[in-house]
């Protein structure tokens, strides 16, 4: 029985291990003065991803997109993520709720 357990355990560790060495692809969008930077980010469909959110910014920002149901609202100073599962080639539309007519970033899935 105890062998059956170490190679239980060492089964479980490998897979472990292959799932820490398949890395999200990973974009980050800060907002500054009202705008968030980059403007448009082309991300790889059919995957999932991660988003950082950064909030350079002097007061508070929220990272929206109302077709993927992402909202986070960050301070001053802050920081946060999201995880994306498969988006379907197109383009997503990431606004600020502070600053709708100038913080914006498009995400285009291809």
């Amino acid at each position: 029985m105890r062998r059956q357990h170490f190679v239980a355990l060492a089964c479980t560790l490998l897979l472990i291990g292959s799932l820490r060495a398949e890395e999200l692809p990973t974009f980050q969008i800060v907002a500054k003065d009202g705008h968030f930077i980059p403007s448009q980010i082309e991300v790889p469909a059919g995957r999932k991803i991660k988003l950082l959110f950064r909030n350079d910014g002097p007061g508070p920002e929220e990272f929206e997109n109302t077709e993927l149901r992402v909202e986070k609202v960050l301070a001053p100073g802050a920081s946060s993520f999201v995880v994306i599962h498969n988006l379907r080639p197109g383009r997503y539309r990431f606004f600020g709720e502070f600053h709708p007519t100038t913080a914006e970033c498009l995400l285009v899935a291809k």
